[in-house]
């Protein structure tokens, strides 16, 4: 399983998000879930399983598949509940 972290330019913000991810899933004792991160333009549907945007760019990434939308991406605790929904739901705790 992957999950992908996208923002609009594929730099800072995706990497701190795909950085909180793997720590999230540390602390749930989740492995086997790839984590990277991905500039919108760049991002393709067979990139991964989940995909993890911020809200002012959830409009493009629709196609991509399962999108996670973040309302605020520096918010642990909102991350913490969506990662923790998913790993749940795919069963993987």
């Amino acid at each position: 399983m992957k999950f992908l972290a996208v923002c609009g330019s594929g730099l800072g913000t995706s990497f701190m998000v795909e950085m909180n991810i793997q720590q999230i899933l540390q602390e749930l004792g989740v492995s086997g879930i790839e984590v990277a991160h991905s500039d919108l333009s760049s991002a393709t549907p067979g990139d991964a399983d989940v995909f993890f945007l911020a809200k002012d760019i959830a409009e493009g990434g629709a196609h991509l598949g399962e999108v996670i939308v973040l309302d605020n991406i520096i918010d642990m605790d909102e991350l913490r509940d969506k990662v923790t929904k998913v790993v749940k739901e795919k069963n993987l705790i």
